[in-house]
């Protein structure tokens, strides 16, 4: 009981102190202190742990600024945490709006877009409630039909649990989905004004094209110390140096 109690009482100096510190970042961003309310979101985020208002509060400051690779990394962020969220997707499409490189991503099946979609309509947490809710409910749909007499009961009960059962199975694959989104970070954002990209990892291989700040790339190969292999959003791919990009 008091190991309990003990970690009740930490989780909540945990909570408070969170709260307490983004009270005093929100309060700079109020008052306009755009480079003070950057400087303590980050130290939120640090010493705290990662949450997607915090990085759409620093994608904020950072757009006032008109920082916009950093704006767009940090809105990539919040978005990687919270798709659903109507704001984060709006300010996201704005800051990428004033980015240098305008791409149009390659063509691709509808059912891909739909999916995508689909499971970035709500975050991580809401599919996992939405799933637990919709297994719970398939289970008394199941009882309803099972110990019901009534006739009209059982028929709700038992088709009502099908389509709850491919809701909870959705649920759950969009989930997971996610977890392996924000799990395995394989997107990065330029934050170099202009980098060459190289045919191989090295200075003297052959220039391909040239990348501005603010750009998205996937990345292929992150295993050598000093360069990696990325894919621009058009399908284009090349070497850059690490120093040149952060991780999403």
């Amino acid at each position: 009981m008091k190991k309990i109690w003990s970690l009740f009482i930490i989780s909540f100096s945990f909570l408070a102190s969170f709260a307490a510190t983004k009270a005093e970042a929100d309060a700079l961003y109020e008052k306009e202190n755009y480079t003070e309310a950057a400087a303590a979101y980050e130290s939120v985020q640090k010493t705290q742990g990662v949450a997607a208002e915090v990085y759409y509060n620093l994608g904020n400051c950072y757009y006032k600024q008109d920082k916009i690779p950093l704006a767009v990394l940090n809105y990539e962020r919040a978005f990687l945490l919270d798709p659903g969220d109507g704001d984060i997707r709006a300010n996201l499409a704005l800051a990428r709006g004033k980015t240098i490189d305008k791409v149009v991503p390659p063509s691709e099946m509808f059912f891909v877009t739909w999916w995508r979609d689909l499971t970035n309509c709500m975050s991580m947490n809401e599919w996992a409630i939405l799933g637990i809710v919709s297994f719970v409910l398939m289970l008394f749909g199941i009882l309803a039909y099972m110990f019901v007499s009534h006739l009209g009961v059982r028929k709700v009960g038992i088709y009502g649990a099908m389509v709850l059962l491919v809701v909870a199975v959705i649920a759950n694959l969009a989930a997971v989905s996610q977890h392996i989104s924000q799990t395995h970070r394989d997107t990065a954002i330029i934050l170099s004004p202009a980098v060459t990209v190289k045919s191989s990892p090295s200075e003297k291989s052959t220039d391909l094209f040239l990348i501005h700040e603010g750009s998205k790339v996937e990345i292929l190969d992150g295993s050598m110390k000093e360069w990696m292999e990325v894919k621009f959003e058009e399908g284009k791919q090349g070497w850059v140096p690490i120093k040149a990009l952060e991780v999403i």
